[in-house]
């Protein structure tokens, strides 16, 4: 490949193929695009086509030339997915926490790809679109995170006893858990916010959120291979977990414990 690449990019990357070809495997079935209208026509092609976007940006990120290229697809797709796909739903049922819930997530996953986009930019984007690129493209990707955390870590709070429901049987207290975590959630953000502690603040929510991803959904995929349902859950977990990990990343030049102005400077790439 000729070029180091961030372990937090080579596991998007990872992601994006996974999902991808879960979309490929299921195709007009895949759970993932349900929200799509089952009576649009072209639906399969349009679940094809969207599989094949996520594989060939994901397989475009580890690849140095091709680098730039993905991004310009990636992140216009992940916007479109959130606006197209889960925005409506604040619209329709907007009492509803889930639609909260699902809005956030991947709201969460299109920050990460905001970042690569912001800190991979091309010719063309630093002349049209300065306001997303660089350093103030990273930090509105922030932004969009720090809006995204609440919405999945109330969540917890709101669909408790289904949250706890999840915890692995041999952990004590699942509801304990599932409070705590979204607590977590929302310290993450305010720290992000505010300033205080933001490297430290972001890393342990993408920490928290791959050990989520890695003690419920792991398990249930080795036990259940062939169910669609779990697949689905573990890539969307693991990109939510990614993307968030993806932001976090680009606090690396900031001092752990630091706050204040200092501690929203931006590490690109």
């Amino acid at each position: 490949m000729g070029i180091s690449i961030r372990p937090s990019r080579a596991l998007f990357a990872a992601v994006m193929i996974g999902l991808g070809i879960i979309g490929l495997i299921y195709g007009n079935s895949a759970l993932i695009w349900e929200p799509i209208r089952k009576t649009l026509p072209g639906r399969p092609v349009i679940i094809y086509l969207c599989a094949v976007i996520e594989i060939g940006t994901g397989i475009g990120l580890l690849l140095r030339p091709s680098v730039i290229l993905a991004c310009r697809v990636l992140f216009p797709f992940l916007l479109l997915w959130m606006a197209l796909l889960k925005l409506p739903g604040l619209f329709l049922a907007p009492h509803v926490m889930v639609s909260w819930e699902a809005f956030g997530e991947i709201a969460a996953t299109s920050a990460g790809g905001w970042c690569l986009f912001a800190a991979h930019a091309g010719a063309w984007e630093q002349w049209h679109l300065k306001f997303a690129i660089g350093e103030s493209g990273i930090r509105a990707a922030r932004l969009l995170l720090v809006a995204a955390l609440p919405m999945i870590g109330l969540s917890h709070f709101v669909y408790h006893d289904l949250t706890a429901s999840l915890v692995p049987k041999w952990m004590r207290f699942p509801l304990g858990w599932t409070y705590l975590t979204g607590a977590g959630s929302l310290a993450a953000a305010a720290g992000m916010l505010f300033g205080v502690y933001p490297r430290l603040a972001a890393n342990l929510e993408a920490a928290m959120l791959w050990i989520i991803t890695l003690l419920v959904w792991v398990p249930r995929v080795a036990s259940m291979p062939r169910e669609q349902g779990d697949w689905t859950e573990f890539f969307i977990s693991s990109a939510i977990a990614t993307g968030t990990w993806v932001v976090a990343d680009t606090y690396r030049s900031v001092p752990w414990v630091a706050s204040g102005e200092a501690a929203h400077a931006v590490s690109p790439g």
